[in-house]
């Protein structure tokens, strides 16, 4: 484990030296990790970041772990090419209502400190908004990436977009963090934080980002964009969502969110590239994910599940069943099961042929088809609904 802190996942440290020294020290270190609940589930993009801050925990060091309820309020402007909305406090306190037990399937939060940036970034006025604001350049904010791209499109920035990096930064001088954890994509506001630590004296805290995690549609995880697996997703769901990603993500995938070794991992890749069938591997990555945040005997029955559902043309265990009458349009079953969000989609299923029964895999063609037998449908890729007439 401690070999691979700095390799696996990692995609850039600064300053490594720093790090490395401060490592060999023995000295207990505070490694910071902040989230803004700007969804109610985390998914295991952000679960790399947390799987990382769980090794630097086994090994000995103090967990610093803050939410970012008030800075969620405010948006990070991070790899957004548009200005995020800001959040109402009561969507927030949604959000955070399961965020501590999620954390708990990666991080012990027993011996972990748990904050709220709200605690301090509350009570900053404007002359302390304003001393810190001192700390930065309109030509730093400016030239960040997404900000210079932006300007560019002449698309509006906010300024308290420019605000966020000082709040994230301030964050690190009120913890005294020595280490902070994020993602590649937050490197702007990890590097703020040494900057705020600089100007009231601290010592610099040293930086380590994660590599990003391409999601469901292969684009980057985000829940903004819902091509997520949650690490709450049901452990069939889970499985199912970790079939559908791109053969090109197995390896990725093997290395960033699973527990082998990296040799395993590249004898999985050889063999990928000799040739070897991607769907085996994938059911192995896709079993060794369940594994992680459900145990080993949910993961064996998501995989039994997926097998007789998929490959054997079955029905999954967990099934929606509804009753229907004698003569009752399947479109408003499905609607009335919300299996469909609408009329307009049921006819499009029907359109593009998504709509087959089970038993025989005929396709229902027929937009006022009516149910005059029990049957069990298929619904695009992956819902399944079945049907018993009274």
């Amino acid at each position: 484990m401690k070999d691979e802190l700095l390799t696996r996942g990692v995609e850039d440290i600064l300053v490594r030296e720093s790090l490395e020294k401060k490592l060999a020290s023995g000295k207990t270190l505070r490694i910071k990790l902040g989230f803004d609940p700007t969804s109610a589930h985390i998914h295991i993009g952000r679960a790399i970041i947390l799987r990382k801050l769980r090794a630097f925990q086994d090994l000995g060091h103090q967990v610093v772990f803050i939410v970012g309820d008030f800075t969620a309020q405010v948006g990070d402007p991070s790899d957004k090419l548009e200005k995020r909305p800001m959040l109402k406090r009561e969507e927030i306190n949604k959000n955070l209502k399961n965020y501590k037990d999620q954390i708990g399937k990666i991080v012990d939060i027993k011996k972990a400190e748990f904050h709220y940036n709200s605690e301090w970034l509350s009570k900053l006025g404007f002359q302390e908004i304003s001393e810190l604001a001192e700390s930065f350049s309109v030509q730093q904010m400016s030239s960040r990436r997404n900000f210079k791209d932006r300007f560019d499109k002449g698309e509006e920035i906010s300024l308290r977009e420019f605000l966020y990096p000082l709040m994230q930064g301030y964050d690190s001088v009120a913890v005294k963090a020595d280490v902070e954890l994020g993602g590649f994509d937050q490197l702007f506001n990890l590097k703020a934080g040494r900057i705020v630590q600089k100007h009231y004296g601290l010592p610099e805290q040293d930086i380590l980002t994660c590599s990003m995690l391409e999601g469901t549609d292969g684009r980057k995880m985000s829940s903004s964009w819902g091509n997520v697996i949650a690490i709450t997703d049901a452990p069939n769901d889970m499985y199912g969502k970790v079939m559908s990603l791109r053969d090109a993500l197995i390896v990725k995938y093997f290395l960033l969110c699973t527990d082998l070794s990296q040799a395993e991992i590249k004898e999985i890749e050889k063999s990928l590239a000799g040739g070897a069938n991607p769907k085996d591997s994938k059911m192995r990555l896709a079993r060794e994910i369940v594994k992680i945040y459900h145990g080993e005997k949910d993961a064996f029955s998501a995989e039994k599940n997926f097998i007789e559902t998929f490959k054997k043309g079955g029905l999954p265990t967990d099934v929606q069943e509804v009753s229907a009458k004698n003569g009752e349009l399947l479109s408003e079953v499905l609607f009335q099961a919300k299996v469909v969000d609408s009329k307009s989609e049921f006819s499009r299923l029907i359109k593009e042929g998504a709509i087959s029964i089970v038993e025989t895999e005929e396709k229902i063609t027929d937009r006022e088809y009516k149910i005059e037998k029990s049957v069990s449908l298929r619904v695009g890729k992956k819902r399944f609904i079945k049907i018993q007439v009274k």
